[in-house]
């Protein structure tokens, strides 16, 4: 299972290297090329949103079936210590589900509208010469 989680760090990184490097000012020259690969990589970075879902439901089915303590020393403690692990790499696993999802949405939404912006100012530059 640490695979899938890796992949999805992978992923989430990639995310936000091409939010990054969209978002820089000063890199006008770059931008129409960074665009097309951007645009070009968005795509098939849309899987990430079925294997979040995957992975959350992977979470809620170990939350579900985990063991419980319910009397006072029904757990010892390496049990109670290997449950407390668990529940924290539940929360980041979630925390990185919802990273990833949100640099997702972010990538696509940012690439949209600079691809609205080169189009604005390309009618801009067209009218300039045409008047």
């Amino acid at each position: 299972m640490a695979l899938e989680w890796v992949v999805l760090g992978y992923a989430a990184g990639a995310e936000a290297i091409m939010l990054l490097f969209l978002t820089l000012p000063g890199l006008d020259g770059l931008r129409r090329g960074l665009i097309s690969v951007v645009r070009g990589a968005l795509k098939p970075m849309l899987s990430v949103i079925p294997f979040c879902l995957f992975l959350l439901m992977d979470i809620y089915w170990k939350y579900e079936t985990r063991p419980t303590c319910d009397q006072e020393h029904a757990c010892t403690p390496t049990e109670h210590l290997r449950h407390q692990k668990s529940i924290m790499k539940s929360q980041r696993n979630a925390l990185l589900i919802a990273a990833a999802l949100l640099l997702y949405w972010l990538l696509f939404t940012v690439t949209s509208l600079v691809v609205k912006i080169e189009q604005l100012n390309q009618r801009l530059n067209k009218l300039k010469r045409d008047d």
